[in-house]
């Protein structure tokens, strides 16, 4: 029962967020709230719901382990997966603004939280921990990011074709209502099923979070990139991985890290090497062939890394 409602727990958690963010979004727009402002605050959010809950709950209930795993196998799977399939699927014209501003900072925020979390190595304590007063500090970074955002948006105000689709006052709200408690239960779920797959398998909670959590939890943005790819909507397949990536450090992270401090393990060093070196792939095959174009065989490659590791994470153990 606990695993069936583990695979339930991911569909229960998506659709939550989905209810969530319409219901929003409808009443929002029902107090004359632009769509850029509804596309940047409860979109945004509501997309990177899933993680967010899964994160808060594991960190409520001590198991740290888990939460720092979701969030590294999240952005792992966003570079390597989501991106190597979306690429895959249409090569993907990327903008000046993602390569030499977003890309970059996104390699900022997996910099800040390897020194962070390396307090044994750096300091010479005896445990690595990102600290409660590290997740303000990442908090900080996360403003910082949004107002970068909402500049860049209004910039370009005219390109902003969301569509928000409205509903009345009541369905909204039940709507909000139906999709919280969906979040709350299904976020139970899968950290419940997580934990006690662990034990029983003798796995550790790290490598649960890092493969079967954090591929579940990313689903809405792998849908959501590869649908944009088969579109031909560049901007959006590599911009939703890219902002979801500095979105989970700086946010879900931080305020993970806010309400239990999370201890780092020395094989997640490793890992955060992984997303450094997936990082460092993205920005360099920007520039080999096609110029800012990650084209079909680079995406290939994408996926080809991204097996090998999972290879690699499952003989860890």
């Amino acid at each position: 029962m606990t695993y069936i409602l583990f695979l339930l727990g991911f569909v229960v958690l998506i659709k939550g967020a989905d209810l969530l963010v319409e219901g929003a979004s409808s009443v929002a727009k029902k107090f004359n709230i632009s769509n850029l402002v509804i596309g940047l605050t409860i979109v945004a959010f509501g997309t990177s719901a899933p993680e967010l809950v899964v994160n808060v709950i594991a960190a409520l209930e001590g198991k740290t382990e888990l939460a720092f795993g979701n969030i590294l196998g999240s952005n792992i799977a966003n570079v390597l997966l989501i991106l190597g399939v979306s690429a895959t699927i249409c090569a993907l014209t990327v903008k000046r603004n993602t390569v030499w501003i977003e890309i970059p900072l996104s390699m900022l925020a997996v910099l800040v939280v390897a020194a962070m979390a390396n307090d044994a190595l750096i300091d010479r304590v005896n445990q690595s921990i990102i600290s409660r007063s590290e997740g303000l500090v990442l908090i900080g970074f996360f403003f910082v990011f949004l107002y970068y955002t909402i500049n860049i948006a209004k910039s370009n105000e005219g390109e902003v074709v969301e569509v928000v689709e409205q509903y009345s006052t009541t369905r909204s709200i039940i709507m909000v209502i139906i999709g919280l408690i969906g979040l709350v239960f299904g976020g139970n779920w899968i950290v419940d099923g997580a934990v006690k797959m662990a034990l029983a398998f003798g796995l550790s909670q790290t490598l649960i979070g890092l493969t079967i959590v954090s591929i579940g939890t990313s689903l809405p943005e792998l849908a959501t990139s590869a649908m944009a790819a088969y579109r031909r909507e560049s901007d959006i397949a590599i911009g939703n991985v890219v902002g979801s990536n500095i979105f989970n450090i700086f946010w879900i992270l931080a305020v993970s890290s806010t309400l239990q401090p999370i201890e780092l393990q020395p094989a997640n060093n490793f890992d955060i090497s992984v997303l450094i070196f997936a990082n460092l792939m993205l920005f360099a095959c920007l520039f080999i062939g096609k110029r800012h174009v990650l084209d079909r065989w680079q995406g290939i490659i994408f996926l080809l890394v991204y097996i090998i590791y999972i290879i690699y994470l499952v003989k860890r153990g």
